[in-house]
């Protein structure tokens, strides 16, 4: 284990715990072995770090290109696993890094939106999650967050402390999301399909009182 991946995993551990402690459901569906691409509703920054805290893995997850400043600012983005991205436009050297993260057994962690939602709600999936999950075949986890938006959304200057909740549902095999006869339409059907699985992942309601 790197210790800078560790250390900083246990600081943000402590901080879930203390701060965002919500429930976290179907621990059981997260496969124990081999690659893993973990795709996840996004409507905080809060959610990169705080679904990592909640996988017994060491993962990779995009940022944002810009945060490379020269420095002890690009080391430690390096050292805690994250894969630069270029939001501007196709971003090649993303894509095989993410790829070949999957192919050396990781576990990477997406958001098939491609940005935090500016309500809270679901957003239409975008076709790059269905790419990685179609080119590398690797088994798709769908996880739904639910309390980040009310923790730290778009519009919330700094994290309050609010629940935060995780539902991790069945991964689903490249049969689940992949119709290699879609043609060009193949990628964003693997999204679609990804997407509503994780709309299909609820909270059970409390007890009433």
């Amino acid at each position: 284990m790197n210790p800078l991946y560790w250390i900083c995993g246990s600081i943000l551990k402590v901080t879930a715990d203390t701060a965002f402690r919500g429930e976290v459901l179907g621990l059981d569906n997260i496969p124990t072995t081999g690659p893993i691409l973990v795709a996840a509703n996004h409507c905080s920054h809060l959610d990169p770090p705080l679904l990592a805290c909640q996988l017994p893995h060491r993962v990779h997850f995009f940022a944002r290109k810009s945060l490379w400043k020269p420095g002890i600012p690009a080391w430690w983005m390096d050292h805690i696993e994250c894969i630069p991205v270029d939001r501007d436009g196709a971003d090649v050297g993303a894509l095989k890094k993410t790829i070949a993260a999957l192919e050396a057994g990781g576990v990477v962690i997406l958001f098939p939106e491609g940005t935090r939602s500016f309500n809270g709600l679901l957003q239409p999936a975008k076709s790059g999650v269905g790419m990685i999950a179609c080119k590398t075949g690797v088994p798709v986890l769908p996880a739904r967050i639910f309390g980040s938006f009310e923790a730290f959304g778009r519009e919330t200057k700094y994290p309050r402390p609010h629940p935060v909740s995780y539902v991790f549902g069945r991964a689903l095999s490249p049969a689940d999301y992949d119709d290699p006869g879609a043609g060009k339409q193949r990628y964003q059907v693997a999204s679609n399909r990804i997407m509503s699985a994780i709309a299909g992942l609820e909270l059970p309601p409390r007890p009433q009182i």
